[in-house]
């Protein structure tokens, strides 16, 4: 893709925590509007999976870039369907304890820039709703519209309990409000892309909304926000 192209393709950045309710947003804003969709955060779950299959300490930042750099790993329609070597592991990769793992591997330098370029790609016409934590200051700052989804951290463990017990998995409320406390505070405080609203994005706490109320909300946003959108 070259410059251009990478510079007239709108995209609309929706950064915030683990249960802000931004993945499923940027999904289904992704699906009204007919663009394409990025799920970053899949990537780095997918890279630790990978990283744990192959003996790959999570710390080991020549290799895990590497890999990073190579992994062979392909998406269906908006990521419903995740394929690595030739394996779908869409619902591998979404446990819990492969999640506290992604948010280890994220934090190092040479792994998001391995990352970088192939989240850039995903950049194509007619757009693009990009999920995840630095869209929109690191992977897109010049994304005409930058959301930043937040809420508590107890509500967004709650929520993510309901979400894993409704999947037929186990868990534990505490365990999960505990785990989110500490990849806040990874995040929040990496060397590098540290989880924080870019200067320019209009934040949305999501405490008190559910998810239909928090999308009409992005709606309006991007009718307002967005001269060029269709209404």
């Amino acid at each position: 893709m070259t410059e251009s192209t990478f510079a007239a393709v709108p995209v609309i950045a929706i950064d915030g925590p683990s249960g802000s309710g931004k993945g499923t947003i940027a999904q289904a804003l992704a699906t009204e509007l007919g663009w394409h969709f990025l799920d970053s955060g899949a990537l780095y779950r997918i890279l630790a999976f990978a990283a744990q299959r192959q003996g790959i300490a999570l710390d080991d930042a020549g290799r895990l870039a590497e890999l990073g750099l190579n992994l062979p790993v392909s998406f269906s329609t908006n990521n419903s369907n995740i394929i690595l070597n030739d394996i779908d592991i869409s619902t591998e990769i979404r446990t819990e304890s492969v999640g506290n793992a992604a948010s280890q591997v994220a934090v190092i330098p040479a792994v998001r820039a391995a990352l970088l370029a192939r989240q850039r790609a995903f950049c194509r016409p007619p757009g693009l709703v990009a999920d995840g934590r630095d869209m929109g200051t690191v992977v897109f700052p010049d994304a005409p519209l930058k959301l930043f989804l937040t809420a508590s951290a107890e509500e967004r463990a709650r929520r993510r309990y309901k979400q894993l017990i409704e999947k037929g998995l186990s868990a534990s409320l505490p365990t999960l409000a505990a785990d989110i406390a500490e990849r806040d505070r990874r995040d929040a405080n990496r060397a590098v892309a540290p989880l924080k609203p870019a200067d320019d994005a209009i934040v949305i706490d999501t405490s008190t909304l559910d998810i239909g109320a928090t999308l009409a909300r992005v709606r309006d946003l991007v009718r307002h926000q967005l001269p060029w959108h269709p209404s």
